[in-house]
Parts: structure tokens; sequence; C-alpha cells
């Protein structure tokens, strides 16, 4: 297969646009494993309190969702929130060979715990499929290349193997790397920067910046692995190079922000926070159509 472009680099990030589209969800190949699988609940911007293995009240019999068009409206930010990563389609249509939870209601408590697996194994697919493009990592290649293929393989296993799976031992490893990764793309983001920023001293995982006014701070190359970041102000701010893994955006306000070169974020971070047509955004990411115009 010819790639664009003329070197390995290009071929690497061909291919990552190309993974990226399959950690996306297809819910139209699912069977409404988010809608029945998960526990959630009104005060988190659910529809109603649920528990896990029942039915959503809103998820008809062809496992669509009846207000999916009006989340939104609805204010159900729960549910515009969630992500699976593909996993839902990928459980549906290859570990179960199309066969849904109705279908087979002896399997249905297996298929949700299974469910619930293979969306931790996509998310890290999703985390590594961009760090495999992250060029001031690429001395690092191949042991992430090594971990993408490992954790892919996973996807293949069958039910009785995933739910089996050290799920926790693995993804220990991949997180290994994938701060390996953040710590030589937050190096080279701050390289060139006229003088260290005292904030970059003060930034690490799980910083609470609820609420915070964050215009004035050099976030470029910042640590905000895991930080609360709910309702904070970022209109305007430059966020290249900041690893935004499990960052909590919910209301975040990034109106005019850039986040072209951050890294390790997802769609359902953008989703629950503010933006608008100034909002700068990586290629793998769309823009939420709530967001204003």
């Amino acid at each position: 297969m010819k790639y664009p472009g003329e070197n390995k680099r290009d071929a690497i990030l061909y291919s990552s646009e190309k993974s990226h589209h399959n950690f996306r969800a297809d819910c139209e190949k699912c069977f409404g494993f988010c809608c029945v699988a998960l526990y959630f609940s009104a005060s988190e911007g659910f529809p109603v309190d649920k528990d896990a293995g029942k039915p959503c009240i809103n998820l008809e019999s062809d496992f669509r969702c009846s207000v999916h068009k009006n989340l939104s409206k609805l204010g159900l930010k729960g549910c515009i929130a969630y992500d699976c990563f593909g996993a839902g389609q990928k459980v549906a249509q290859v570990t179960y060979g199309g066969h849904n939870w109705r279908q087979v209601p002896e399997s249905a408590n297996q298929m949700y715990e299974v469910f619930l697996i293979m969306r931790q194994i996509h998310e890290m697919l999703w985390y590594l499929t961009e760090a495999l493009t992250l060029q001031p990592a690429s001395h690092i290649e191949d042991d992430i290349n090594f971990m993408l293929n490992e954790t892919e393989r996973l996807t293949f296993l069958s039910p009785e193997a995933l739910m089996e799976l050290d799920i926790t031992a693995h993804r220990a490893k991949v997180n290994g790397l994938l701060f390996q990764t953040s710590e030589l793309v937050r190096k080279k983001a701050r390289h060139g920067q006229k003088a260290p920023s005292r904030h970059h001293k003060t930034l690490g995982r799980g910083l609470d910046f609820i609420g915070a006014d964050l215009r004035r701070t050099d976030l470029r190359g910042g640590n905000l692995r895991g930080a609360y970041l709910i309702a904070a102000d970022l209109r305007g701010v430059d966020l290249s190079g900041a690893d935004l893994i499990g960052a909590d955006l919910r209301d975040a306000d990034l109106r005019g922000a850039n986040l072209t070169h951050s890294i390790f974020l997802t769609q359902a971070q953008i989703n629950t926070a503010k933006g608008d047509c100034n909002t700068k955004l990586p290629i793998s990411l769309a823009r939420p159509i709530h967001w204003s115009k």
C-alpha cells in the first residue's frame, strides 16, 4: 500500500488518522450497551437514576435513543459527554458476532461486563495511536507500536478470556509509555521559551483549577493530567503540548483556546466543555454541534 508522503512519519500519521476513525462510536452497529450496562444518575446529567444492567427509559426496541437529537435541549450532559471509543460496535459485531442481549438474554450480563472491559481497552488504543504520531517520542516509537499491537490483540479475545484479563496490570504498562511520551512532548513544548514559567513548577497531576481564571497562566507544555478544570476560564489560552489525559473539562470555557497540539485529549472531554468557532482542536476531534458559533 502506498501512503501519502515520502517518509515513515507520513505513513504513521496517515495510518493513525485511519485508526482513530475505528475508535469512534458507531451507534448504528451497536446494541445500546452504554444505555444498558452503565449505572448513571440524574444528578450527573442523565435522564434518570438507573441501575447497571437496566435499559435506559429512552432506549427503543431498535437500540436507538428516542431523544438523541434533543440531548442538549434536555440538558442531558452525561449522555452528550459519554464516549465508548468504538467499543460498542466491537463487542456487538466482533465479540458476539451480531447477536444482541435481547436475542440471548442468558448472556446479557456477560455482554455488559465485556463491554465495560472493551471500553477500557479501546480508550488505551486511542491514546497509544496518538502517542505513535508524536514526533518528540519517535525514539520510543518501537515500544509504543509493540504495546499498540498487544493491546489491539486483546480486542479479539473471547468473552471468557476478556473477563479473565488483568486489565489493571495492562493499563499500568500502557500508562508507563504514555507518561514517557508526555514528558518528551511537554519538554519540547517548553523548549525555546524565553524563560521557564513559574507556573510549570506548580503544574502536576490532579490539580484543582475549578472555576479558576487561567487566561494569564502559561500552560504550554503543562502537566494537566487529571486536573480539575471544571468551569475554568481558558479563553484564548495556548495549550500546545499540554497533557490533558483525564482532565475534567466540564463547563470549561475554551472559546478561542488553542488545543491543536494538546495531547491525549478525547471527544468526551471536548463535548463537556464550552467553545466556539475560534477554538482550535486536534485533527482527530470534532467540533461539538452545541458549541456557540
